[in-house]
């Protein structure tokens, strides 16, 4: 027999929530591995048709779970994609503008682009790691790879993972880390940026070579 109700609680960090059925009666747990068709990730309010079953502790639980209107769910999702990837590739393209008009160092954009994929993969993990109750990755290190450069992978990863991206206080510190990001990025356009910059990388190829010498 299939039930309805709605998406009462959502806990998309860790995967899983509460339903509460259309005809009453207490909520019912639900895991994201329950929904059949998952293009879409779960929010407070979505209607779903579920059949009810049990956990290896014998608990109630939903399962065979299917949103309604998933077809407009992956319109929205297919949507969403261009935002974001949009933004942190303009930022991107901006910085390549920058190095071909030799204003700043090539090496600028290789770290953008190294640790933005890191950033990205670490992510995923933290994300998998939520929703199968695994050890996490601390937000602090997160927040450190955005500060180093890796905040175009953090975004990507935030709208398409949907990962971290409805905490306010994470969303804060986040953007913080942006705006440091972007201003060491202006400082290093000016000459006194630039000097340091060269001296830095003057500095370690001199111990990396003296170390073979």
């Amino acid at each position: 027999m299939r039930d309805n109700g709605k998406i009462a609680d959502w806990n998309d960090d860790k995967g899983y929530g509460f339903i509460a059925p259309t005809r009453g009666g207490s909520k019912v747990f639900v895991h994201i591995k329950a929904f059949k068709n998952r293009s879409r990730r779960p929010i407070v309010g979505d209607k779903v048709a579920y059949s009810k079953g049990r956990d290896e502790t014998g608990r109630s639980r939903a399962i065979r779970a299917v949103l309604a209107g998933d077809k407009l769910g992956r319109d929205r999702k297919r949507h969403r994609a261009i935002p974001a990837f949009l933004f942190p590739g303009l930022f991107l393209v901006a910085v390549g503008a920058s190095v071909a008009a030799n204003l700043t160092h090539p090496w600028i954009l290789i770290v953008y682009l190294a640790i933005s994929v890191l950033t990205f993969i670490v992510y995923a993990i933290d994300k998998s790691a939520a929703q199968s109750g695994r050890w996490r990755t601390n937000e602090g290190t997160l927040h450190i790879l955005a500060l180093a450069g890796g905040w175009p992978g953090a975004w990507i990863a935030q709208q398409t993972l949907r990962h971290k991206s409805r905490k306010v206080s994470f969303r804060v510190v986040f953007w913080a880390t942006v705006l440091l990001n972007c201003a060491g990025l202006i400082w290093l356009h000016t000459s006194d940026g630039q000097a340091r910059l060269e001296q830095l990388l003057e500095t370690s190829i001199t111990a990396k070579y003296s170390r073979y010498s």
